[in-house]
């Protein structure tokens, strides 16, 4: 039959999946960082993945389509729903006396609050990471957070171009080097490039190591 059927422009999708979230049945998937349209059936041709995308990598076409097929959408949902458990079993009889120390330097650490200028800058070696990088690599205190100055951020959810106050930040402090966290997915290539850019601008020479983390907290 002859329907309307969202269409994604593969050149266009940054991998970002909100419309993979946003697909309450489940006709959007991530397959290798790109959204694709998995069954025709599944999809209502409603539309709410639409407003998600960032890219508008999402129109609606009308072409040759299976109908919409409610009845497999809901087995498909219960299917996933049964397959959604814990892959390890809980601790028993655990008490928790023991706690590693932060090796939290510095407050703010959000990228957006962090001053111009402070004393924890000076001579300082500045680590710029993801916000998820904190999340997925278990030991990111001790490998990565000691003895480093932190400043966080996710170019996706903060919406700001974090070049021109990181630029700043080193123009006004004396900076060792910089080492940047960051994810696999696409979206956390805009915090690599805004360090650069920085860098740039700031007309400095400092040693800059990027070190990349899959989505199961490996280095890669």
């Amino acid at each position: 039959m002859i329907r309307k059927i969202i269409e994604i422009d593969e050149t266009k999708c940054n991998g970002c999946g909100a419309c993979a979230k946003a697909c309450h049945e489940g006709a959007i998937g991530m397959v290798n960082g790109i959204a694709k349209l998995l069954r025709d059936d599944y999809c209502d041709g409603l539309g709410d993945c639409l407003p998600t995308c960032p890219t508008s990598a999402i129109t609606f076409v009308e072409r040759e389509a299976a109908a919409y097929d409610e009845a497999a959408v809901k087995e498909n949902m219960a299917k996933k729903a049964s397959m959604v458990q814990d892959t390890e079993e809980p601790e028993k009889n655990v008490c928790c006396t023991t706690q590693m120390p932060s090796q939290l330097k510095n407050w703010p650490v959000q990228m957006k609050l962090a001053p111009l200028a402070a004393p924890f800058f000076n001579g300082c070696k500045l680590l710029i990471a993801a916000d998820c990088t904190a999340f997925s690599y278990a030991n990111f205190h001790q490998d990565f957070l000691r003895g480093r100055v932190c400043l966080m951020g996710c170019p996706k959810l903060d919406s700001v171009d974090y070049s021109e106050k990181l630029a700043e930040i080193l123009r006004q402090n004396h900076i060792e080097d910089i080492t940047v966290l960051r994810m696999q997915v696409p979206c956390c290539g805009g915090l690599e490039f805004a360090v650069k850019k920085a860098l740039h601008a700031s007309g400095k020479s400092l040693p800059l190591h990027v070190i990349t983390f899959s989505i199961h907290g490996e280095i890669l």
